[in-house]
């Protein structure tokens, strides 16, 4: 049986770290309620632990994770489709060293290879995975993003959406198992 993906963007990154927030900012500029009805939009900031628990529901076929990520031989401000699906399955880590680089032991804010990690060993999974990263130029202690990382944001805005238009327009073969599962909005803000 086949049926509508639902796709969850998650912007995660810390504001208080210059371009970390990337993630943060691209979700705060995209025009949600201008997606398609099976898209969700959250800012999930330095709550990757939270986004882990999240995705435990089954509830999403799709995740987008956009963050800024030290892209290997990028300048600062590129971007960067990563296909994760797959990332963080192997539980004894030997996949520590992909494109994401050595992920931080940190329940305030999770490198999305731990995210995924975190979503693994606590028994779910996302059918497919997208990371939109962007190289930083400066995650020191500072609030704002970096020029480079400031210029690419329109852009970034307009490739999340396309990736979440593409991905709610495709349809999965995984059974409807959370159709009965209606939240509020009340439960999907404190959930």
């Amino acid at each position: 049986m086949t049926r509508t993906r639902r796709v969850l963007v998650a912007g995660i990154g810390n504001i208080f770290l210059g371009d970390d927030g990337f993630g943060v900012e691209v979700v705060r500029r995209l025009d949600a309620p201008g997606l398609p009805e099976n898209v969700d939009v959250a800012d999930y900031g330095i709550r990757g632990v939270h986004l882990a628990y999240e995705l435990l529901d089954g509830r999403h076929d799709t995740l987008i994770m956009v963050d800024a990520v030290p892209l290997d031989g990028a300048r600062p401000g590129e971007l960067a489709v990563l296909d994760a699906t797959g990332a963080g399955a192997d539980p004894d880590g030997a996949d520590d060293d992909g494109p994401f680089g050595v992920p931080p032991v940190d329940g305030h804010g999770m490198h999305p290879l731990a995210v995924l990690r975190l979503l693994h060993r606590l028994g779910g999974r996302v059918e497919r995975v997208l990371v939109v990263g962007c190289r930083p130029a400066d995650v020191g202690e500072r609030m704002g993003l970096s020029a480079p990382v400031t210029a690419a944001l329109d852009e970034a805005v307009r490739l999340v959406g396309r990736l979440a238009r593409e991905e709610a327009a495709r349809t999965s073969e995984r059974p409807d198992h959370t159709a009965h599962i209606r939240r509020t909005d009340t439960e999907a803000t404190s959930a």
